[in-house]
């Protein structure tokens, strides 16, 4: 699955990359949340567009978004058939621009986060699905969801599921929905390419949504992470000892 990435390229380099005729200027983001506004590329009247949206997508169908699961992630072999992604597959496709994201791996009992990122550092382009929501009383939200695949055989290592990554020699073909037909696009829809992607552990400081730094990125050794380990540890209760009474002790069971 893909639950936190990161965007870090300049607006400028990312524009010139996906095509889009907007010039937004954006800080970089060390660690995008769910349900946070996320850049998503699309195509509109022949063009491609830049527009920010809500991380989990809403289905138009949905009457109380407070009672609907929040879909952040879409598995590529059920998207044809599940309701919430069955229309928005051929008709709202988008790209969303990063540069990498984490992911959670289990050791001795406590989850350690590894960032990771195409071995040659360029930006990646997240397959998603979109879906504009209209509310009761008309209000419009823009809601996305980055489509995820089966992992190859190295990122395995890691977790079950990796998000799809659309190759910038594809995007046209990806984001191209002037019909229904969607079978050119369903061979995108898979794992990146053994050694595509590399990968290392960081601080465990990236739970923390309001932890937004370049210092999340860096890599820590064997001992930092066991030093993390150490500290999140529950402490034991310290008893404090009794204060000691006027006879000394004397007469006292304790």
């Amino acid at each position: 699955m893909c639950g936190r990435f990161v965007i870090t390229s300049a607006p400028a380099a990312l524009r010139q990359l996906f095509g889009y005729v907007e010039q937004p200027n954006f800080p970089p983001r060390y660690n995008v949340a769910p349900t946070q506004p996320i850049p998503v590329v699309l195509i509109e009247n022949g063009a491609r567009h830049f527009r920010l949206m809500r991380w989990g997508l809403l289905p138009s169908w949905v009457k109380d978004p407070k009672g609907f699961t929040l879909l952040i992630n879409a598995r590529s072999e059920t998207v044809l058939e599940k309701p919430a992604f069955r229309h928005a597959i051929r008709r709202r496709r988008g790209l969303i621009p990063a540069d990498g994201y984490y992911e959670w791996k289990s050791i001795d009992g406590r989850k350690q986060p590894f960032f990771i990122h195409r071995a040659d550092r360029t930006p990646l382009g997240f397959a998603a699905l979109f879906e504009t929501w209209i509310g009761p009383n008309g209000e419009e939200l823009d809601t996305a969801a980055i489509v995820t695949a089966a992992a190859g055989e190295d990122l395995a290592t890691l977790h079950d599921r990796v998000p799809v990554t659309i190759s910038p020699r594809d995007f046209e073909r990806w984001l191209d929905h002037r019909d229904d037909e969607i079978d050119a696009i369903l061979p995108l829809m898979t794992a990146p390419r053994i050694g595509e992607f590399a990968w290392h552990p960081v601080s465990t400081r990236v739970n923390r949504v309001a932890n937004d730094d370049a210092q999340l990125l860096l890599p820590i050794s064997a001992e930092e992470m066991e030093a993390e380990a150490e500290a999140a540890k529950p402490k034991k209760p310290v008893r404090k000892a009794a204060a000691a009474s006027s006879d000394d002790g004397q007469g006292s069971l304790f």
